[in-house]
This record gives structure tokens, C-alpha cells and sequence, in this order.
């Protein structure tokens, strides 16, 4: 609507400078001469002159040489008088009046122009309930997608079955909602859906609003906070108003966290006062809901720890639904879900590129798909084949390659050998993830990638599995040493992952003898826990134990080089040669060294 009145004026404007143009064109007014009144007068007194014609002050005459001359009278002259004395024909007319429509334009005009400023301005308030209202700023700005609009259903969300479950029973109570008022039932008020980025915990809320066939308002938490003090309490109220009048209804919270953060136990002051008082706005409306609303909060977030408990308690977010990484079985149904629209060739096994995406998210599983699409257009191919898939694979997993860049022969025998000795320590140590593939090609900022997959989920750690992960993590650094007996560059990113991974098993795992089944906490800015209080005599103790760690996963990793160097080196030849093995390759290097 707002379109058709912008066209509607501009075409307006159009037409008004058109007619304007049409009217001065038809005018051509001839061009006057000026004369003095004196001069005039001269003329009158010696008879040149036969026949004038007045409009109201200006003489106008037409000279002996053709020429169109005029003079200004003044209104106290007698010029009239002696024009009759000298017998010339005296013509009065009425000066000529603009049209009508100028006349019409020019008294209406600042009107229309204060009307269609209005008009305008007011369009600005946005939102729904907000709908055209001047100073807009305290209604929501929820956008509201009406049932017959919404076509995402249950059967788009794949790999969350548990949480499909929990929200099952809120879909019902949406469709009948007076069963359960009937049997004195109270549903949830409001459902917090959290977990890692990219679960799909938007698109199981709108999912829930689509099979219950109802409105479904949808916010950003950080769309009630503005500048202005008392905006968001009232955007608040507002969204709540036009939910309970759209009742039964979904009401959508995504990123809660911005607005529901922890309150502060004093006095808060500017931008953080303002939240709380959001905050303090939210929770009254959540918590004054009757039965007979029919209005379901769902909120999301993937910081439930800095959620304030108040909004947390029962009869607020009654119930809290946890929105997992899928697993192995739950990225084979999301990766069929993405493909149903893409052509997809009779080679290929979602089951195989499932397991080789653990700790995948729905989001990932999807830009995977998307990238094979785009691959497959690239390469011309009528279909996407499971070459197409794996290399978009290993692009989300380990960036684009990048051939272009120039690395001399020494770098990338160094790269290879690096890469081999992350494969050799973890071939021959048990219970690690078996290595999928190794390439020197340089993807993203690294030189060289050691793929490792695991054969089964895993969802609980043993220390034996940590120790051997932080053994292959310094195999490739120990290579180089062996073979070209000096350190590079290439480790850092490694010996981060060590560091990061020894003091945790030391610090939160408790798998250290010394400090014993103890957790210690450092200070996070990103969390509401504070950091935990320990003696120097304890901080000296777990660096000791974190140093010792990764010295004996360092001893061990150096014994199986050494032990195994014939292998490293044909790992090392295969890499320069072919720069990608895989494991097949792998298998059979180890198998013909070790025939020798």
C-alpha cells in the first residue's frame, strides 16, 4: 500500500508539471518594450500616438516601427485626460487571472504537502501494531506471519526428534485449546528453546506455529532496548496486547539473552536500566497470562547461563527444551531434508557423508548441501554425485583450497612431512579417530590438513582417548624435528589445541592425580559464574601438572616416530607426490613398509 501511494504521488507531481508546461507554452506572452513615463508623455503631447490599451497601470501601444511598447502609469497621473484631449482610441481590459488549477494549487498546497508529510512520516512507525501511527517508537516491532503464510511444518525439521517431542503436546493445546482447559490442565506459558548456534531452534519454533495453524509473532530481543528510557517496557506491552488479540497465538523471542541477562544487584544506570526495566516488563506480562489467553512465549538462545532466573522460573518458561548437534542418524535425515530439491546422483550414500560430519549443526549440514549445488553447477554436472559432496565437504570442514599459492619445494616437503607425523602417531596409537584423509593443499590458513573421523558418536571422553589426542597433536611437530632437527611455524595452531585441552582435563576434568577430583574455574567476561579463588601454591601446581601432561603425551608421541621413521618417510615421499591420500592409501603404505 505504502508502494501505490509513492507511485500515486510521484505520477501526481508528473501531471502537475506537465499542465504547468502545456499553459505557459500556450501563453507565449509577446515581449514589451519599456518606456519612460515621460518619455510617454512626450508622445501623447506631439499625437504619435492613436490607440492604447490599458491594464490597470500599464499603457501598452504598438509603435509606427511595429514594435509592442508599454509604460507604468501612476494611479495619480493624468495621462487618461490627455489621451482623450488628443482623440486616441482608449482600450481597458482586465488583467489576465491564472488558471484555475494554479489558483486551486497554490491555496492548497501547503495542505497536501503537510498531509503527504504526514503520510509518510507515519508509515516509519513499522512494526506490527505499530501500523502507520505517528511517534511509533513504544509499539512492537514484531513481525507477524499469519497461518496461511506459514509453510515450514515438523517434516522440514529433521535430527531433533527429542525436542519435536517435548513441543508435541504445545501443538495440541494450540489446536484444542479447550480440551485442555476442560480436563483443568495448564499448558506451559512459555517454551526456551537453547543449544549450540545453528540447531534449529528458530525453525522448530516457526515449525510448532505452522502445524498448529496459528498466528506467529516473531522478535529479535534486541529489537525492544532502544536509547530512549521506557520504550522497550512499552514495546513489551504493546507485543503482548496484539498477541492476546490474535489469541491462540505464538509469540517468538529469538536471542532472549540480550534483553533477559542476569539483573545487577544494584542500582543500574543509562542502556542497563533500561533492559532491566524491559526485563521487569516481560516478566510481568509472562507471569499474568490467564488461562483463557491462549498465547504461547517461545524464546531461544544459546547462552541460557546468563538468563536472569526470574524468567526461568516455573510459570514463566515452564519448560526449558534442549536442542541438540544432531547425531550421525540425525545429519543423514537433515542432509536428505536440504536435498529434496536438488537433483542428487544414484552414487551417492547420505549414510557415509553423515558420519564424516560429526559435530555438524543443522546450519552446516545445510550450507554442505548448498555447496555441493553450487559445485555441481560449476562444474556443469546434471547431478551431485558423492565426489561433489565430498569436496564440498572438506571445504566446510577445512576452507577452500588455495592453489594459487606459492610454496617452494623445501616448505612443502617440511608441510608433508608435518602432516605425516600427525598420521603416523595416530595410526599407531589405540583408540584414536581413525584418519580419514591427508592433504598438503593449502585450505584456509593452514599449509596442510590431518582429517580425522570417528567410527562412532562419542559423548563421553576417557582419559586414555584425550592423552592419544594430545600425542597426535604433537606428532607432526616432533617430524620435523626428527627429519629437518629444527621448529617451524606450522605448530602453533597445534600447540594452542594442547595447551587448551591439558588444562582442561587438569583444571575441569579432574584427571590429574596431584590436584585430584577438583574443578578450577578462570574468569570468563562472557560468563555470569565468577572466577574461582585459588592459592598460588594450587596455580603453581596445576601449571606444574599441565607442563607434565604434555611432556609425557610429547615422550610418547617421539618414541612412535622414532620407532616407525621408514613409514614417515614413505608418508612423507606419498604427500609431495600425490598431496592428497587418503586412508586406503595410508593402509597400504604402512602395509608394504612393514612387508619389508
Amino acid at each position: 500500500m505504502q508502494k501505490f501511494y509513492k507511485n500515486l504521488s510521484l505520477w501526481l507531481i508528473v501531471a502537475l508539471a506537465s499542465l504547468f508546461l502545456f499553459h505557459y507554452c500556450k501563453q507565449s506572452p509577446d515581449r514589451h518594450h519599456a518606456v519612460a513615463y515621460t518619455e510617454f508623455l512626450k508622445k501623447v503631447d506631439s499625437g504619435a500616438l492613436t490607440s492604447v490599451t490599458i491594464v490597470d497601470n500599464t499603457v501598452s501601444w504598438k509603435a509606427t516601427d511595429g514594435t509592442l511598447q508599454q509604460t507604468v502609469v501612476p494611479l495619480t497621473s493624468d495621462a487618461l485626460q490627455r489621451l482623450l484631449g488628443k482623440n486616441v482610441t482608449v482600450r481597458a481590459e482586465a488583467s489576465s487571472q491564472p488558471p484555475w488549477f494554479l489558483l486551486a494549487l497554490l491555496s492548497w498546497l501547503p495542505f497536501l504537502l503537510l498531509g503527504v508529510g504526514w503520510f509518510f512520516y507515519s508509515q516509519k512507525g513499522g512494526g506490527q501494531g505499530g501500523g502507520g501511527r505517528v511517534m511509533a517508537f513504544g509499539k512492537s516491532r514484531a513481525r507477524l506471519i499469519n497461518p496461511e503464510e506459514s509453510k515450514i511444518k515438523l517434516d522440514d525439521v529433521a535430527g531433533i526428534d527429542e525436542a519435536k517431542d517435548e513441543v508435541a503436546e504445545i501443538i495440541d493445546f494450540l489446536k484444542k485449546p479447550q480440551k485442555f482447559v476442560e480436563a483443568g490442565a495448564r499448558i506451559p506459558t512459555g517454551v526456551l528453546l537453547y543449544g549450540e548456534p545453528g540447531t534449529g531452534k528458530t525453525l522448530l519454533a516457526k515449525a510448532i506455529a505452522g502445524e498448529a495453524g496459528v498466528p506467529f509473532f516473531s522478535i529479535s530481543g534486541s529489537n525492544f532496548v532502544e536509547m530512549y528510557v521506557g520504550i522497550g517496557a512499552s514495546r513489551v506491552r504493546d507485543l503482548f496486547n496484539e498477541g492476546k488479540k490474535k489469541a491462540p497465538c505464538i509469540i517468538f523471542i529469538d536471542e532472549i539473552d540480550a534483553v533477559g541477562r542476569h539483573r545487577s544487584s544494584g542500582a543500574g544506570s543509562g542502556g542497563n536500566d533500561e533492559r532491566e526495566q524491559t526485563l521487569n516488563q516481560l516478566l510481568v506480562e509472562m507471569d499474568g497470562f490467564e488461562a483463557n489467553d491462549h498465547v504461547i512465549v517461545i524464546a531461544a538462545t544459546n547462552r541460557q547461563d546468563i538468563l536472569d532466573p526470574a524468567l526461568l522460573r516455573p510459570g514463566r518458561f515452564d519448560r526449558q527444551v534442549m536442542v541438540p548437534l544432531p547425531d550421525v542418524g540425525g545429519r543423514e535425515k537433515i542432509l536428505k531434508v536440504h536435498a529434496r530439491n536438488t537433483k542428487i546422483g544414484e552414487d551417492v550414500n547420505w549414510q557415509t557423508i553423515a558420519k564424516g560430519t560429526p559435530g555438524f549443526s543443522g546450519a552446516q549440514l545445510a550450507s554442505l548441501v548448498n555447496e555441493a549445488a553450487l559445485l555441481m553447477t560449476r562444474r556443469n554436472s546434471r547431478a551431485i554425485t558423492m565426489e561433489i559432496l565430498e569436496a564440498a565437504k572438506d571445504k566446510v570442514l577445512m576452507g577452500a583450497e588455495r592453489r594459487s599459492l606459492i610454496i617452494t619445494d623445501r616448505e612443502k616437503r617440511i608441510t608433508a612431512c608435518h602432516e605425516a607425523g600427525h598420521t603416523l602417531v595416530a595410526w599407531m596409537l589405540p583408540g584414536t579417530d581413525p584418519v580419514h584423509k591427508v592433504t598438503i593443499i593449502p585450505r584456509g590458513r593452514a599449509l596442510g590438513v590431518t582429517m580425522q573421523l570417528p567410527e562412532e558418536e562419542r559423548n563421553a571422553l576417557d582419559r586414555t582417548y584425550l592423552f592419544h589426542t594430545l600425542c597426535t597433536l604433537l606428532g607432526g611437530r616432533i617430524a620435523e624435528e626428527i627429519k629437518f632437527n629444527q621448529m617451524t611455524t606450522g605448530a602453533g595452531n597445534d600447540l594452542d589445541r594442547v595447551s587448551d585441552l591439558a588444562r582442561k582435563m587438569v583444571c575441569e576434568w579432574g584427571m590429574s592425580e596431584a590436584v585430584g577430583p577438583m574443578t578450577f574455574r578462570a574468569s570468563n567476561p562472557l560468563s555470569s559464574q565468577p572466577a574461582q579463588i585459588m592459592s598460588e601454591q594450587t596455580a603453581m601446581l596445576i601449571d606444574s601438572e599441565v607442563k607434565k601432561l604434555v611432556q609425557s603425551a610429547y615422550d610418547t608421541a617421539r618414541l612412535v616416530v622414532v620407532d616407525h621413521q621408514d613409514i614417515l618417510e614413505a608418508l612423507t615421499t606419498a604427500l609431495v607426490e600425490q598431496e592428497t591420500i587418503t586412508r586406503t592409501d595410508i593402509q597400504a603404505i604402512v602395509d608394504q613398509v612393514g612387508a619389508r
